[in-house]
């Protein structure tokens, strides 16, 4: 992966809440395609309205799900990032320009950039979200795993993606260094992290309530 884009936007104020407004997705996200541009050469056309759909069903899907965000702050980002990165793959906001042509880079990404542009492109923004948001919130950002290099991986991640888009969240979960849910994986409460939190609130009953009581 390629994290400059993560330094642009970590010096946007409260980070975490602008991605939430429209007009910052939209700018940042072309951000994110212009780096991709300079970097490696291929260029990408951007479907506003697509691009716009992907943000209005991504906020849904959150606000539907922000409970879980008190009981762990950190996972909640990373499951965030990967509900907008399976609205992306799903929607399809960015194509390639036929006359764009991934050049060589001494990391091997282009490897990955000419084998999946958008799905480069996607994860890509989201990976620099989440490390940005990490380094304002925590003070560091999480590390990358070996995987998210390695171009086998990334056959089974486009090949698993266009049969399921939401297996991209587990994907992100295994870039990440995370132990992914394979079976439900845009499932917030099947994550090990949020299982672990609810599991600790449960013993020390102090959790907020986000599960009814079955026995009420």
């Amino acid at each position: 992966m390629d994290l400059d884009f993560k330094n642009e936007l970590a010096v946007m104020p409260d980070l975490r809440h602008r991605l939430r407004q429209l007009r910052w997705f939209r700018a940042t996200f072309r951000g994110n395609a212009r780096a991709v541009t300079q970097h490696y050469g291929i260029a990408f056309d951007i479907d506003e309205e697509k691009l716009t759909r992907v943000f209005l069903d991504w906020v849904e899907m959150i606000d539907a799900r922000k409970a879980f965000a008190r009981l762990d702050r950190a996972d909640f980002i990373i499951y965030a990032a990967g509900l907008a990165l399976k609205e992306l793959i799903r929607r399809a906001p960015a194509s390639v320009r036929p006359e764009s042509a991934a050049g060589a880079d001494s990391t091997g990404n282009a490897e990955i950039v000419r084998f999946w542009p958008e799905g480069f492109l996607y994860t890509n923004y989201c990976v620099c979200a989440i490390a940005a948001i990490f380094e304002q919130e925590f003070g560091e950002a999480p590390k990358l795993d070996r995987c998210a290099d390695d171009l086998r991986t990334w056959w089974s991640y486009r090949e698993n993606t266009r049969e399921m888009p939401a297996s991209a969240v587990a994907f992100l979960d295994r870039f990440l260094g995370a132990e992914p849910n394979w079976v439900a994986p845009d499932l917030v409460e099947g994550r090990r992290a949020m299982r672990t939190a609810i599991e600790a609130g449960r013993r020390t009953l102090d959790a907020p309530s986000i599960f009814p009581d079955p026995a009420a």
